[in-house]
C-alpha cells in the first residue's frame, strides 16, 4: 500500500509542469486562527481543465499509436516518447484521461490485489461470460457469425446455406471467458493509447495558455489569471 502511495505521489509531483498553466483564484481564508474575515488566500484553480481542440483529434496524422508496457506510469511513457518525463500531462490530455486510477492500466501488484478482492483466487478461472467463435458457411468464404459476441453458454442459431441450398442449425459455437481473462482484456485495452506528435506540443501549450485565462467583465474578475470571491465560478 505504501509503495503504491509513494509511486502515485512521485508521479503527481512531476505534474507540476501542467499545474503551472492553471489560473488562480482568491478565496476566503479558512486557515485556523485567521482573525480577519476579509482575508483571502490565493490558490490554484484545480477545477479548471481543458480538452484538445477537435481539429487536432480529427486529424489522425497528428497521433501515433502506442502500447503501454509493464508498469509504466504516464511520466515513464513521456520519458520514452518525448525524452522528458514532464510531458506526462500531454499524454493524459491526448487520451482524455481524467482519473488515472481508473483509466490507466494497473500495475501487476495492484491488479493481483484487485482480482483477489473482487473474485478471490479460487474464482480466477471461473466463467465470467461466454462469447461466440467465428462461423463460416460451407464454402468457408462467407462469415455467418462474428467472434467475440457475448451470448448464453448454449447459444445456437440457424441460417440458410446458399451453397448447400439448405437450412443449417449451428451449435457448439461458444467459448468461456474466465474472470481473469475478462479483467486482463480490460487492462490490455487501456494499454492502447495515442501519442501526440512532438511537433504539435507547443501548439497545444499555446492553446492551453489561452483557454486557462479568465474572461474580463465578471464581478469576480481581478485579472486574466485571478478571480476573487466567496462563491466563485471556478470554470
Amino acid at each position: 500500500m505504501w509503495v503504491l502511495m509513494i509511486s502515485i505521489l512521485t508521479w503527481v509531483t512531476k505534474m507540476s509542469n501542467y499545474f503551472s498553466y492553471l489560473p488562480n483564484f482568491e478565496y476566503v481564508n479558512r486557515i485556523p486562527g485567521e482573525q480577519n474575515i476579509s482575508s483571502y488566500i490565493e490558490v490554484k484553480n484545480l477545477f479548471k481543465r481543458v480538452k484538445l481542440n477537435n481539429d487536432i483529434f480529427q486529424e489522425l496524422a497528428n497521433f501515433e499509436k502506442y502500447t503501454i508496457r509493464g508498469n509504466d506510469r504516464p511520466d515513464v511513457v513521456s520519458q520514452k516518447v518525448y525524452k522528458r518525463s514532464d510531458y506526462d500531462w500531454i499524454i493524459l490530455l491526448a487520451n482524455n484521461i481524467i482519473n488515472i486510477q481508473d483509466e490507466w492500466p494497473m500495475s501487476n501488484q495492484t491488479f493481483e490485489k484487485f482480482m483477489n478482492k473482487k473474485y478471490g483466487v479460487e474464482n480466477y478461472t471461473s466463467p465470467h461470460h461466454y462469447e461466440t467463435i467465428e462461423v463460416k458457411d460451407s464454402t468457408d468464404n462467407l462469415t455467418i457469425l462474428k467472434k467475440g459476441l457475448e451470448v448464453p453458454s448454449d447459444y445456437s442459431f440457424s441460417y440458410f446455406d446458399a451453397a448447400l441450398q439448405q437450412q443449417k442449425i449451428v451449435t457448439g459455437i461458444t467459448k468461456s471467458v474466465s474472470n481473469y481473462e475478462y479483467e486482463v482484456n480490460i487492462q490490455d485495452d487501456k494499454r492502447n493509447i495515442f501519442i501526440l506528435r512532438d511537433t504539435l506540443i507547443q501548439t497545444v501549450i499555446n492553446e492551453i495558455k489561452k483557454l486557462m485565462t479568465y474572461p474580463e467583465g465578471s464581478s469576480q474578475y481581478v485579472n486574466r489569471n485571478i478571480v476573487k470571491g466567496e462563491n466563485i465560478n471556478l470554470y
